[in-house]
């Protein structure tokens, strides 16, 4: 048999699970409050130096907590899965949140007024300060009305740290913090005082060094408590566990890792001191098979059994990490996604197979917690051992939307094409969602952005115009369009402006970040900080990168295509009658006005207030009741003529099934916003990027996007990344798997992300393993990028809906990430329902 079976995780490992499947998040004050006295007394320092100041307040008073049963410790929060705030980068939201965060749609998180009311102290200190205030003050007003309209957003680093990154580990392991610091100190002693720079060099070194000696002081308080946990501990066993902690905790990461222990302990403070320096997230660990495995191999004192549970605790902690977002970013990132992408597989830098015992004892883990984190993927080339592939097939098997898995004959050439070296390029890993990098060379800006592509098509439809706004250049009416060209050449002028104002207002965020949040401790970490002497949000990386990602990609494909097919060819419909009929929702307006309801009216409101903010930026209620009192434009056809003109729509060749017409539609409007965006630079001398995935924020985003010509109706969700659009793919899961393939997946260097859902019964025995493997090859070897599945059937996602308390740890993927599916807003629970289930 091809399928070996999984192994059953320890008790103790099965409690700390329960433990985070039931826990209650809450938003927790210390840090903010720690980092708010330290800006108080570092009013007269540099910009590094006060952060260096405040990792160090940070580091030496956070809470120390060791849960019950941890082997590996350090915590962000005394509560399990809870956050901190950062309220150096935004606070704002979280003010106006305090009531609502706790009962919102996605992602609640519980505020006690004890909380609330120390929150509400520290804010009173940043009014003006933040990285957002400065980042906003940069913004022109025509990108604040791009975003404020719908067409992208970069609330993610607008509103917290960036994150996306992948650090040096295998450095701490070797060498640990006092070899990091015995590094900054002899670059100290080579500066050049004549050097323009070398005050700030010089500044930035002595930063370093009074981070990383905090963050050795941060692991000994963990094993001063280790210590006096032991001496109370009555079971005997827990108190040698207890004191074999405190031991650890004086090593690592101080030194260098001796065993396989230390290397999981030391892996695991640098993981949570990012996270506590600043709150960006997809701090990912990368190729951990590749950095572990070493000190698994070395270690001969400890048993398989130990190793395994150790790794599972890893993954257990990983879980723990949590972090809260505004409202409407929550739902963009549903599910409580913290993004810690772990890969392993792929290629060593001279281009051999990379595969080891970690690789496959990382499966094992995935097995044995069943949690939505790490985001766990594989790399799979030409060479990769068929016992390996079907190794991941059978953990996809068991329905927990991992491991996603990405294509090094895509990805590696991608990467090349960026200015990325050879042997960096097949040292990748996944940042975040999907996002192929160097590690610890690379400040990658991933997920900078995210871009409709479906809402550009919507305003080039409307000549420019949202509303009674002009808010893109005037493209001409599309009443006076005769081809396909010349839609197509609207299209393009649309993105050309919409792509310039992104990554205006991108710039204007990574100008906020360089100057009001350089890091520290996470600068030290990526190559070359140290040699260059300046922080990563300075330039201080070897590559440096920013990633703006669309969707929609599916919806302007099979729009332009119903276009082309139904208007200039069969000329079934006028395109007076197709803006008719879009304009009015294909007659589904008069319905709802029909049963208007709370629901309605609401939105009524929403749209009224949005339009008043885009056009002067301010409002009061003389406004919002002139632009509430407007008539509806007159509809000059009939319900059931735009019922008819929505059924001819519908009559077309949809992407998603493995035909060239559409397919190359949909490819040229991808690759439009791809080659526009490269052609931007950032602040810290790089180059823009594109990618196609969406979080789930093609749920999120499709409220801003009225009708379209694929019969969409307004406001419903879009495809997700780049997969067809729900129930469209039908002929099969090969053939959706090349119409993917045709996009331009190496020109999207920073990710592309396709969703599929089987039937469990599809892949079952080891025919089903066979066919399944060989549909990820063959997709492979069209040049797909990346692939993903849910093996589920609707009917337990249902179940799971009518009874979330029985299925709290059922497991799916939703984007570039898994979550607990009960965690889910409703309608993103629903887009999942809806994907096409396939079979073979």
């Amino acid at each position: 048999m091809l399928a070996k079976g999984f192994t059953e995780p320890t008790e103790r490992v099965k409690r700390l699970k329960r433990a985070i499947v039931e826990a209650v998040p809450y938003v927790e004050s210390e840090r903010a409050v720690l980092v708010t006295e330290s800006y108080k007394e570092t009013e007269g320092l540099s910009p590094i130096m006060r952060r260096a100041k405040a990792a160090e307040k940070i580091f030496k008073n956070l809470p120390v907590t060791i849960r019950e049963d941890e082997l590996i410790v350090g915590a962000i929060t005394k509560n399990i899965r809870s956050t901190e705030i950062c309220p150096e980068f935004s606070y704002e939201w979280v003010e106006k949140e305090f009531e609502t965060m706790g009962t919102r749609m996605a992602d609640p998180f519980q505020i006690p007024k004890e909380t609330a009311s120390e929150l509400k102290e520290a804010f009173r200190y940043w009014e003006g300060k933040t990285t957002s205030a400065l980042a906003e003050s940069y913004m022109s007003q025509e990108t604040k009305d791009c975003i404020s309209n719908g067409v992208f957003t970069v609330g993610n680093y607008f509103y917290g740290g960036v994150g996306h990154v992948c650090v040096d580990y295998g450095k701490v392991l070797k060498i640990g913090f006092t070899g990091i610091i015995r590094q900054v100190m002899e670059a100290m002693t080579k500066l050049d005082t004549s050097d323009p720079e070398y005050i700030k060099k010089k500044n930035f070194y002595e930063a370093l060094i009074i981070t990383y000696t905090a963050a050795i002081q941060f692991a000994h308080r963990y094993a001063a408590k280790a210590r006096e946990m032991a001496a109370v501990c009555p079971d005997a066993k827990r108190k040698a566990e207890l004191l074999q902690i405190a031991a650890n905790c004086d090593r690592v990461p101080e030194q260098g890792a001796t065993n396989f222990y230390e290397a999981c302990q030391s892996f695991w403070f640098v993981q949570i001191l990012l996270q506590i320096e600043a709150n960006g997230h997809s701090i990912s660990p990368g190729r951990f098979d590749q950095y572990m495995n070493p000190y698994l191999s070395m270690d001969q004192s400890i048993s398989h059994e130990f190793a395994q549970e150790l790794i599972d605790c890893i993954w257990v902690k990983l879980n723990d990490v949590n972090k809260t977002r505004d409202e409407v970013s929550a739902q963009a990132f549903a599910g409580y996604a913290v993004f810690q992408n772990l890969i392993v597989g792929g290629q060593t830098e001279d281009g051999l197979d990379a595969t080891n015992e970690m690789s496959y004892m990382c499966m094992e883990a995935v097995a044995h917690v069943k949690l939505p984190a790490p985001s766990f993927s594989i790399r799979v080339h030409q060479n990769t051992p068929d016992e390996f592939l079907y190794r991941a097939c059978e953990l996809t098997r068991l329905g927990l939307g991992v491991p996603a898995m990405y294509n090094d004959e895509v990805i590696i050439p991608a990467l090349c094409n960026r200015g990325v070296s050879l042997a960096d390029a097949r040292n990748y890993c996944i940042i975040g969602c999907v996002e192929p990098q160097c590690p610890h060379k690379t400040e990658g800006w991933h997920d900078a952005a995210f871009f409709n592509i479906a809402k550009v098509l919507e305003i080039t439809l409307h000549n420019g115009k949202v509303g009674d706004k002009q808010l893109g250049p005037v493209t001409g009416d599309i009443t006076s369009f005769t081809s396909l060209e010349e839609l197509f050449e609207a299209y393009k002028k649309q993105m050309e402006y919409f792509v310039y104002h992104l990554a205006e207002a991108d710039n204007c965020v990574d100008f906020a970040h360089a100057e009001r949040a350089p890091l520290p401790f996470l600068s030290a970490l990526v190559d070359d900080c140290i040699g260059r002497g300046k922080s990563v949000q300075e330039g201080g990386a070897i590559y440096n990168f920013t990633g703006p990602q669309a969707f929609g990609v599916a919806d302007a494909g099979d729009s332009l295509c119903a276009i082309k097919k139904h208007v200039f060819e069969n000329k079934e419909i006028t395109m007076e009658q197709l803006k008719e009929a879009l304009d009015h929702n294909f007659g589904y307006d008069c319905e709802q006005a029909e049963t208007a309801s709370e629901d309605t009216e609401e939105a009524r409101i929403y749209e009224a207030v949005k339009r008043i903010l885009s056009n002067n930026g301010s409002i009061n209620l003389a406004d919002l009741q002139a632009q509430l009192s407007k008539p509806a434009k007159e509809a000059k056809g009939s319900r059931e003529d735009y019922a008819q003109i929505k059924r001819i729509l519908e009559n077309t060749p949809w992407y998603g099934n493995d035909e060239d017409e559409v397919d190359m539609i949909a490819r040229r409007c991808g690759q439009i916003y791809s080659y526009e965006v490269e052609k931007y630079k950032n602040p810290r001398g790089g180059q823009f990027q594109a990618g196609c995935y969406p979080v789930s924020a093609n749920v999120l985003f499709g409220k801003d996007v009225g009708a379209l010509p694929d019969g969409r109706l307004a406001k419903k969700p879009l495809a997700d990344g780049v997969s067809p659009r729900q129930g469209k793919d039908t002929n099969g899961p090969t053939a959706a798997a090349m119409s993917v393939a045709k996009l331009d997946h190496a020109n999207y260097s920073n990710g592309t992300l396709y969703n599929q859902k089987f039937l469990p019964s599809a892949l079952a025995g080891d025919d089903g393993l066979k066919h399944f493997a060989s549909i990820v090859r063959s997709y492979f070897d069209h040049k797909g990028m990346h692939v993903q599945f849910n093996v589920i059937d609707r009917e337990t996602l249902l179940a799971a809906q009518a009874d979330p308390e029985q299925h709290k740890d059922l497991v799916v993927r939703v984007a570039g990430y898994s979550a607990q599916f009960t965690v889910l807003a409703k309608e993103v629970q629903d887009d999942i329902i809806s994907r096409t289930e396939q079979t073979l």
